[in-house]
């Protein structure tokens, strides 16, 4: 079958052991875990690939070690070496973490990382499916027994939902998003830039409008290499239902690119788009007798900022590791909140603040001028990124620990992976 077929007509149904909906990183890591293990695996995509998707294309320390783990080597020209955060006068630098298995970054554009991860997936085994959503699902009980592609139906053994942050055919399960948690909006662009080679990600968390009103959220720019002679840059807002962040994410680009466009010698922005985020696990029924949703389908995305193809990397390997007689429909909401329930509690939180207007002026001076930014601020980003590991026992990790022990206990009804 092509791997670019556009059409799905009507046939015997197909059987498979795993089909996996959504052909991202998330679902195409999770094909390859699959197939290497012998399953035989089915991978749905309702568009053809290559393709494009809103992202800012940095690959964090923990993405690294994901794909090492799965063979792949990503814009091998390029590496980065940590945070610079920027903002109220001052900056701190913020080095990746050198305890943990992966500490170097790098990005690639998601037209083209997607397609890479995809096209290993096709070559460990996975027969792509492509060109027309999965809709329908047959459920006997909680269980998929049957869905449809175009005019084909499918017969799983087991469903990995990787469909997004829309999932749409998550919805057809049953899937929740809660609005009521802190979510993201986000814009992004690609500027020429003869520093493109910069060996830093850059963020700016002091992000003001027009008429200078600083915003819940910041900018940023992540070089993509010399090879490419661009970066990517971008901006984000946080909001909830209670207090939505009235900006156009578009508009607000274009000024803060207007802003940096001496400093990085930046060419106009190019294939500018916008997206929306679920975050940090606000999500219900996530899982069923034999499917799970894994990544941005999962709201598996740091609030803080906006991150999420490291967890779609290590949810696709999670998910495969559960395969087997079991039901699903608790255990896969528990291994989520096992691996990031404090951290994505702890970091929701956070970001909550951030919805406060009064919050940012108070306390970004203090984060990111004098020794207090100094001390301070690069273990910020380190948390940001999720990027502490158990080895890590300096007093920053035990903080950030008994601080999630502690605001799991005070918002225990705030939903994480709710199973309904």
């Amino acid at each position: 079958m092509s791997a670019q077929t556009q059409h799905i007509p009507a046939s015997s149904p197909l059987t498979c052991d795993v089909a996996v909906i959504g052909a991202g990183p998330a679902g195409s890591a999770a094909a390859i875990h699959a197939a290497r293990a012998g399953y035989e695996v089915l991978l749905v995509d309702a568009a053809s690939f290559p393709r494009d998707k809103t992202c800012g294309d940095g690959l964090t320390p923990r993405a690294m070690h994901q794909l090492d783990q799965l063979g792949i080597t990503v814009n091998p020209g390029y590496r980065n070496l940590g945070l610079k955060l920027h903002g109220y006068g001052g900056y701190v630098t913020a080095p990746w973490p050198s305890t943990y298995p992966c500490a170097e970054g790098s990005a690639l554009p998601r037209h083209d990382f997607d397609n890479l991860v995809f096209e290993t997936a096709v070559a460990a085994g996975a027969t792509p499916l492509l060109g027309a959503p999965a809709t329908n699902p047959q459920l006997a009980g909680n269980r998929v027994e049957s869905f449809q592609v175009g005019e084909q139906t499918v017969l799983p053994r087991w469903v990995i939902v990787a469909d997004g942050v829309r999932s749409t055919f998550g919805k057809q399960l049953g899937r929740t998003w809660h609005r009521g948690e802190v979510y993201g909006i986000a814009a992004r662009s690609y500027c020429d830039s003869p520093f493109a080679d910069e060996p830093w990600m850059h963020s700016h968390v002091e992000l003001k409008n027009n008429d200078g009103t600083v915003q819940p959220g910041y900018g940023w720019i992540f070089p993509l290499g010399a090879e490419s002679g661009q970066v990517n840059l971008g901006c984000g807002a946080l909001s909830t239902d209670k207090r939505p962040a009235k900006i156009n994410t578009k508009k607000l680009l274009e000024h803060y690119a207007e802003q940096q466009r001496a400093d990085w010698q930046l060419g106009p922005t190019q294939a500018v788009t916008s997206a929306l985020l679920p975050m940090g696990g606000a999500v219900s029924h996530v899982a069923g007798d034999n499917w799970m949703l894994i990544g941005d389908a999962a709201a598996c995305v740091n609030p803080l900022n906006g991150e999420g193809i490291d967890y779609g990397l290590e949810t696709a390997r999670s998910a495969v590791e559960m395969l087997g007689p079991k039901d699903f429909t608790l255990a896969w909401p528990d291994r989520l909140r096992a691996d990031y329930g404090e951290a994505f509690v702890l970091a929701r939180t956070a970001a909550r603040l951030l919805t406060y207007p009064q919050f940012l002026p108070v306390v970004g001076p203090v984060g990111l001028r004098g020794p207090v930014g100094r001390a301070l601020m690069p273990a910020a980003a380190r948390l940001m990124g999720n990027l502490v590991t158990e080895q890590d026992r300096d007093l920053i990790a035990r903080a950030w620990r008994l601080a999630g022990h502690t605001i799991s206990s005070a918002r225990r009804g705030s939903p994480l992976w709710d199973a309904a």
